[in-house]
């Protein structure tokens, strides 16, 4: 099985697949090697990296400035980094129920 997280070291880099403008923002679940993010905020002026950017520091507990998008910023897919955290991936999956 293809891992939609990789650690390295403090540092954790997330595989995600971001559908923005929905009802509200929840993880979905795996969708291929990816973990499917719903996002309420809309596709527009960077309103949805900005979302989810708050969401993922939200989850894994860190401060927003230690979270940022390192590919996709324009597409559905993207790859972020999280530094510092100490809630590993696998409690996400958990926590969120998917």
């Amino acid at each position: 099985m293809v891992e939609w997280y990789r650690c390295n070291g403090e540092a954790i880099t997330l595989t995600l697949h971001i559908q923005p403008g929905a009802k509200r923002t929840e993880i979905v679940g795996l969708h291929g090697d990816a973990l499917k993010i719903k996002l309420s905020a809309p596709p527009v002026d960077g309103c949805a990296n900005e979302a989810l950017l708050k969401f993922i520091a939200e989850l894994f507990d860190v401060p927003l400035r230690q979270v940022e998008i390192r590919q996709g910023k324009q597409s559905r897919r993207k790859v972020v980094l999280v530094q510092g955290s100490h809630v590993s991936p696998g409690q996400i999956i958990r926590m969120a129920g998917a």
